[in-house]
């Protein structure tokens, strides 16, 4: 553990143009295949869906303003939630929404919302050399109207006194953007993201966990090294944590079930215990 604290060419040439014309669209559309699946090779999926989960949740879909969100409530009363931010794959992911029951089991009311705001989630199947257009207009640091709106639901309508948030990936980015900008959210879980293009990025606000994977190819460790050297010298008012999973890549916390991989369940385990007892511990 590292804590820093294939052809059909000559028969189809015979049988003449319009068998030609037929077999056209067929070719071009391989083209585009293979050309898709090469940008795909060049630059990997940056949050690897790995183990996907079946699952359908416990909670329910509200609206809370001009956004869906998925709310869950715990077993008992109580005024603590914490707001659960969406990877790529969107607010509906199954792995998401068990992430926000596990929380709700745990003590805290749970909401998921749709930061995309219905625009459609990343697609697995997606072409890659597009990704970075699709992001465009869902930049997670360009989430304020949204947050607002679910802080003003939990505490008007669900009695929230102490917030959190946890999130990943393109939410882990947003939670850490939260740390940086609202010093109500009391503390954060940011799973495998970093922000990056912020001058403040390492002025935080609120306390903040930051878990990694050490073989995260997306987080390579020496953005993870950076980010701590300089919290260490620009965070001096409220406590952080980086901490490093040995042999762990991107997605492992919120997407492999447990006993798919007998050599990942104890670290997979033991990042989600620490998600627990760090918003236990500052909630």
């Amino acid at each position: 553990m590292i804590i820093f604290h294939h052809s059909r060419n000559s028969e189809l040439n015979r049988k003449g143009s319009k068998y030609t014309l037929f077999f056209r669209p067929a070719l071009s559309e391989l083209l585009t295949r293979l050309t898709i699946k090469m940008a795909n090779e060049a630059k990997p999926c940056p949050c690897d869906l790995g183990d996907r989960m079946e699952y359908r949740g416990v909670g329910q879909e509200v609206q809370i303003e001009h956004i869906k969100a998925y709310v869950v409530q715990p077993p008992s009363h109580s005024d603590k939630a914490v707001i659960v931010i969406q990877d790529i794959y969107g607010w509906q992911l199954p792995n998401t929404r068990y992430m926000a029951d596990m929380l709700a089991s745990n003590g805290y009311i749970a909401v998921c919302p749709d930061f995309y705001m219905g625009k459609e989630p990343w697609s697995p199947s997606g072409d890659w050399s597009t990704f970075q257009q699709w992001l465009e207009d869902k930049k997670p640091t360009n989430i304020n109207k949204e947050v607002d709106a679910v802080l003003r639901f939990l505490k008007g309508q669900c009695g929230a006194q102490r917030i959190g948030a946890v999130g990943f990936c393109w939410g882990g980015v947003a939670t850490h953007y939260l740390a940086l900008q609202y010093p109500e959210v009391r503390a954060g879980v940011s799973v495998y993201g970093i922000v990056k293009e912020r001058e403040d990025r390492y002025e935080l606000k609120s306390p903040t966990l930051f878990i990694f994977g050490e073989k995260d190819e997306i987080i390579p460790l020496d953005q993870v090294s950076v980010l701590e050297k300089n919290l260490k010298e620009k965070c001096t008012t409220v406590d952080y944590q980086v901490k490093i999973f040995p042999g762990q890549t991107h997605g492992f916390v919120h997407r492999k079930k447990e006993d798919i991989n007998s050599a990942d369940q104890p670290k997979i385990q033991e990042a989600r215990a620490d998600m627990l007892n760090w918003l236990n511990k500052y909630m």
